[in-house]
């Protein structure tokens, strides 16, 4: 399939807003050894499997990162065609990135503390109180403390 066309595969709700919620930044880290042209950038997207995406998607995209001066562009020769637009990040880009990669870390693991389960002895148990709060039946600071009257064996 060539880079950036349309794909047959059905892309779920919760997978396009995840790749909306990255593709920038991983657009910006492909950019970081050097410049990089459209279709190159497709292509290694497409590679990842889950970044795929069109041209319809990264090139607004590139215009978008052009106008916040995030990246800049310029044209070069080509040996196999026409002159090419080559993105480059600019100071504010490579900042951009240094808090992104700074931040996912901490966000990734975040997520992955909520969507993977814990195992069962380290579960914390539904209606459990947390941070140190004390449980319904435990003492409470300078109140009086009674102890359950003695069971009737006879009772029945």
């Amino acid at each position: 399939m060539e880079p950036g066309s349309p794909s047959n595969r059905t892309v779920s709700k919760a997978e396009s807003q995840l790749r909306k919620g990255v593709l920038e930044y991983c657009v910006l880290a492909m950019m970081r050894n050097g410049p990089r042209y459209g279709v190159e950038l497709l292509r290694e997207l497409e590679e990842t499997g889950a970044l795929a995406t069109s041209q319809g998607t990264v090139y607004p995209l590139l215009s978008r990162l052009r106008r916040d001066d995030l990246v800049t562009t310029s044209w070069q020769e080509s040996a196999s065609g026409p002159p090419r637009r080559y993105y480059e990040l600019t100071a504010a880009g490579q900042s951009a990135l240094d808090e992104f990669a700074g931040l996912w870390p901490a966000f990734r693991n975040a997520v992955d503390r909520l969507l993977v389960p814990a195992p069962r002895d380290e579960a914390p148990q539904h209606g459990a109180r947390q941070h140190g709060a004390p449980h319904d039946n435990a003492p409470r600071d300078n109140a009086p403390q009674h102890e359950a009257p003695p069971k009737n064996p006879a009772a029945p």
